[in-house]
C-alpha cells in the first residue's frame, strides 16, 4: 500500500507536468509576436532619430547663414580695398601726368643755341679793339700829314703820301675790302655777333617759358632730381614765376645758368617718364588702371583745384 502510495506520488508530478505542458506552449506562441514589437520599437527609434536630425540640420543652416554673411563681408571688404587701391593708383598716375604736362616743354630746348659755343670771348674782343685803335691811329696820322701838306706846313710830297695813306686806311673800314687783307672780324662785328646770339637765346627762352612759366613749374620734379631745388637756381625760379626771366637774361652767364637748369630738368623728366610708364604698366597688370585715353581736361581741372 505504501508502495502504491509512492507510485501514485511519483505519477502525480508527472501528470502535473504533462498537464502544464500545454499551458507553456500556448504562452510561447503568444511570445512569438515579440518581433512585431521590436519592429515598432525600431520605427519609434527611427522617428526619434529623424526628429533629432531635423534640429541639427536647422542648426547647420543657422550656422551656415553667419558664415555666408562673413563671406559677404569679406568680399565687400576686398572690393572696398580694391577700390581704394584703384583710386590711389589713379591719383598717383594723375599727379605724374600733370607734372609731365607742366614740364614737357623741356624737350623742346635747343641746347646748342643756349650753349652759345660760338660766343666771342674777351680775348678776341680785346684783339679786335687793339686793331681798331691802330686803324684809328693810322687814319689820324695820315689825315694830319694830308692837312699839313695842304696848309704848306709840310712838303707837298708828304701831304700827297698822307692823302694816299688816309684813303687806304679809310677803305679798310669797308668790310669787303678789309677781308681781302685781314679775314678776322672787326670789333664791331664781334659785338654785333654777341648781341645777335643773346637775342636769339632770349627769344628761345621766351618760347620755352610760355605764358605760365617753365622753370618754377619744373621744381615739382625735385623728387626725381634734387638739383632742381638747389639754392643756385632760386633767383631763376623766382624770375620765372613772376614772368621777368627773359628781361633778366642780359648776359651770357645767366643764359648758361638757365641752360644748366634745363639739363637737370631734362634728367628729372626722363626719370619721371620712366616711373610713369612703369607704374602704369604695373597698374594694368594688377587691374588697377584702365588703358583708355587720357582726359587732359579733367587733369587740368584737378590741377586748378
Amino acid at each position: 500500500m505504501a508502495q502504491n502510495t509512492g507510485t501514485q506520488a511519483r505519477q502525480a508530478p508527472a501528470t502535473a507536468s504533462s498537464a502544464a505542458a500545454p499551458a507553456v506552449l500556448r504562452q510561447g506562441r503568444a511570445a512569438d509576436r515579440a518581433p512585431a514589437a521590436a519592429d515598432k520599437a525600431v520605427a519609434v527609434a527611427g522617428q526619434v532619430t529623424q526628429n533629432n536630425t531635423q534640429p541639427s540640420s536647422g542648426s547647420n543652416e543657422s550656422a551656415k547663414q553667419p558664415s555666408d554673411a562673413m563671406a559677404a563681408d569679406a568680399a565687400g571688404s576686398r572690393d572696398a580695398s580694391s577700390g581704394t587701391n584703384r583710386d590711389k593708383a589713379a591719383n598717383h598716375q594723375r599727379q605724374l601726368r600733370l607734372m609731365m604736362r607742366q614740364c614737357d616743354r623741356v624737350l623742346l630746348a635747343d641746347y646748342d643755341l643756349l650753349a652759345m659755343e660760338k660766343w666771342p670771348d674777351n680775348a678776341r674782343i680785346s684783339a679786335a679793339r687793339r686793331r681798331r685803335d691802330l686803324w684809328l691811329l693810322a687814319v689820324t696820322v695820315a689825315a694830319v700829314f694830308f692837312v699839313s701838306g695842304v696848309l704848306g706846313l709840310l712838303p707837298a710830297w708828304l701831304g700827297g703820301a698822307g692823302f694816299g695813306v688816309f684813303v687806304t686806311t679809310v677803305l679798310l673800314a669797308v668790310p669787303p675790302v678789309r677781308r681781302v687783307f685781314n679775314p678776322r672780324p672787326s670789333n664791331r662785328e664781334l659785338v654785333q655777333q654777341r648781341g645777335q646770339m643773346l637775342r636769339d637765346a632770349r627769344r628761345h627762352v621766351a618760347h620755352l617759358e610760355g605764358v605760365d612759366g617753365l622753370a618754377w613749374q619744373c621744381e615739382r620734379m625735385a623728387a626725381f632730381n634734387p638739383a632742381l631745388a638747389s639754392h643756385s637756381f632760386s633767383r631763376l625760379r623766382e624770375a620765372s614765376k613772376t614772368h621777368t626771366l627773359v628781361q633778366q637774361l642780359t648776359e651770357r652767364k645767366y643764359v648758361r645758368l638757365y641752360l644748366f637748369y634745363l639739363v637737370e630738368a631734362d634728367k628729372a623728366y626722363q626719370r619721371l617718364q620712366q616711373v610713369f610708364l612703369d607704374s602704369r604698366q604695373e597698374g594694368l597688370d594688377q587691374g588697377l588702371a584702365e588703358g583708355g585715353p587720357v582726359d587732359d581736361g579733367k587733369d587740368s581741372a584737378n590741377l586748378t583745384n
